[in-house]
C-alpha cells in the first residue's frame, strides 16, 4: 500500500492550483462509447501529476490479487448515490447499473522500496451501463497526468526489480477491448472477476460496504477463503485460492476454458475436474508431453505448473494478462500437488 501513497502524494503537492473535479458524471459513465481520457469520467481529480480519487469512490482490496507481472495494484469502486449493490453467499457481487470498477497498475524501479519513483502504467474499467457490462483499458502518459483510452492496447518495457531482488526487463501487455473480454466472460455476458462476497470477506470489508451505502446488506453465509501465501493456513486451502482467483475466470462452466474439462473454481469438488488424473483435451504441445493435468506426488510430471512456468505463447497459463512466470505461485501448486498421495 506504500505505493499507492506515493501516487496519492505526488497528486497532492500538484493540485493546489487546480480545482478538483465535482465527481463522477453518469452521462460520461452510461455513454454507449467510452471516454477518451480517464479523467472524463469524474472519477478523479485533475492534477499535473499522479492519481487521486474523488471522495464518491471506495477503496477495497481481494484477499488474493491476480498476478500481473509483480505490477502493483490499487482497486476503486463508484456506486452512484442512491444504490445499492447486492451480494450472495459466494456470486459476484450484483452492482446497479452506473457502477464503475477501477483497477490501477503501476511499479517502482525497485520494488523492494516503492516509496521511490513510483509510475502508473494503466487503469482498467469495468462500467455498467444499461447494455451490460464494458471494459475499458487507459495508458498513462509518461508525464503522469493522464490516461488515454486504448482500445487496441499496448506493449510497454518495464525495468525494475522484483521484491525478492530479481532484476526484470521485460514487455509489459496492456490487453486490448477483446482480451477483456475473453477473461471477464461468463457465457455470453462480461462480468467482473474479483469482487465475490469471498474475496471482498476480511477486513470487514462487506460490513464498511454496508455502512457506506453501497450495499444493500451483507450476506449471512459467505465462504473464508486464505490468502494464497499465508503459511498458516492448510496448503490445499491455499493452492485452491490461488487457482480461483487467477484461472477459474476462464476455467469454469460457462468461461473461455469450459471446454477443457478444466473448472478451477473454489467451489468445485470434482476432483478430475480439478486436473487430478485428467487428460488433456486438445491441449496439444500445451500438455509438454505429459498425460495428467495434475499427476499427484508428481509436479515435475503434470500440465498444470508447467503451463504456468512457461512464457511460450500457446503454452503460457493464463495465456492473457501476463509476461512473466509468477515464480511463487508455481512453487505454490507443485508444492501442492507434491502433498497428494500417488496412485
Amino acid at each position: 500500500m506504500r505505493f499507492w501513497a506515493v501516487i496519492c502524494a505526488l497528486f497532492l503537492i500538484s493540485c493546489a492550483d487546480n480545482p478538483a473535479t465535482s465527481g463522477p458524471d453518469l452521462a460520461v459513465i452510461l455513454a454507449d462509447k467510452p471516454a477518451k481520457n480517464l479523467s472524463d469520467y469524474g472519477l478523479i481529480k485533475k492534477a499535473e501529476v499522479g492519481f487521486q480519487a474523488t471522495s464518491s469512490l471506495h477503496a477495497y482490496e481481494l484477499i488474493n490479487p491476480l498476478f500481473t507481472d509483480y505490477a502493483a495494484k490499487q482497486r476503486y469502486v463508484f456506486v452512484p448515490e442512491g444504490k445499492k449493490a447486492e451480494a450472495q453467499k459466494d456470486d459476484i457481487v450484483s452492482f446497479p447499473v452506473g457502477t464503475v470498477l477501477v483497477k490501477n497498475f503501476g511499479y517502482a524501479p525497485d520494488m523492494r522500496m516503492p516509496d521511490e519513483g513510483a509510475f502508473l502504467v494503466e487503469t482498467r474499467l469495468l462500467i455498467h451501463n444499461e447494455a451490460g457490462w464494458k471494459a475499458y483499458p487507459y495508458v498513462w502518459n509518461k508525464a503522469q497526468t493522464e490516461a488515454i483510452y486504448a482500445p487496441v492496447g499496448k506493449k510497454l518495457n518495464i525495468k525494475t526489480t522484483s521484491p525478492d531482488g530479481t532484476s526484470l526487463d521485460f514487455t509489459y501487455a496492456v490487453p486490448n477491448a477483446n482480451q477483456c473480454k475473453t477473461c471477464h466472460q461468463t457465457g455470453h455476458d462480461i462480468i467482473p472477476i474479483g469482487p465475490k462476497a469471498r474475496n471482498l470477506n476480511h477486513q470487514g470489508q462487506l460490513q464498511n460496504w454496508v455502512n457506506w451505502g453501497m450495499l444493500a446488506a451483507r450476506p449471512q453465509e459467505v465462504s473464508v477463503v486464505p490468502n494464497a501465501f499465508d503459511l498458516t493456513a492448510k496448503l490445499d486451502t491455499r493452492a485452491r485460492a490461488y487457482l480461483d482467483i487467477n484461472c477459474a475466470h476462464c476455467h469454469k462452466a460457462e468461461g473461455s476454458a469450459s471446454n477443457s474439462g478444466l473448472w478451477l473454481d473454489w467451489n468445485e469438488t470434482s476432483s478430475v475436474r480439478i486436473g487430478v488424473q485428467k487428460h488433456p483435451t486438445a491441449a496439444g504441445r500445451g500438455a509438454g508431453g505429459f498425460i495428467y493435468v495434475i499427476d499427484p506426488g508428481k509436479p515435475e510430471n503434470s500440465i498444470l505448473p508447467f503451463r504456468m512456468l512457461s512464457n511460450e505463447a500457446g503454452i503460457a497459463m493464463p495465456e492473457l494478462g501476463r509476461s512473466l512466470a509468477h515464480l511463487e505461485g508455481v512453487d505454490l501448486i507443485s508444492d501442492w500437488i507434491s502433498q497428494m498421495p500417488e496412485n
